[in-house]
């Protein structure tokens, strides 16, 4: 068993999804094992929520315990957080295996967002594997 280890940098160039005041934004990371048929969840764990900010800085650490990163993928979704339903602001997926992780940290950058007027959102992170 092996343990994978995010580190969650920052998002920029949110675009604000509400109508009164500024969004709310928190990250939900989701770890599942691609098979093709059978696919394997390895949960989900969210940061704290940023109050009012477009460009939020988290430096959070989550965990995951995992056997291996073959057909692994992470799922970063960033959510506005509002009282009734959460609006989604963007998303990426990450194939794990594909990076070659270590326990030296590999430094992830990706788009969360596309725009045609403006910058775009980012992500970026930071991950390392041991096991």
């Amino acid at each position: 068993m092996g343990i994978l280890t995010i580190v969650l940098d920052k998002v920029t160039n949110l675009k604000d999804e509400d109508t009164m005041g500024k969004s709310d934004p928190y990250v939900k990371l989701e770890l599942e094992q691609d098979n093709m048929i059978l696919d394997k969840d390895f949960g989900e764990q969210k940061s704290t929520v940023k109050k009012d900010d477009l460009n939020p800085v988290y430096n959070e650490t989550f965990h995951f315990n995992v056997p291996s990163l073959k057909n692994m993928e992470l799922t970063c979704k960033i959510k506005d957080k509002d009282p009734l339903s959460d609006d989604e602001m963007g998303k990426c997926k990450i194939k794990l295996e594909e990076l070659g992780l270590s326990g030296a940290p590999t430094h992830v950058q990706k788009k969360v967002h596309n725009r045609l007027i403006g910058k775009d959102s980012y992500i970026f992170l930071a991950l390392t594997y041991t096991e």
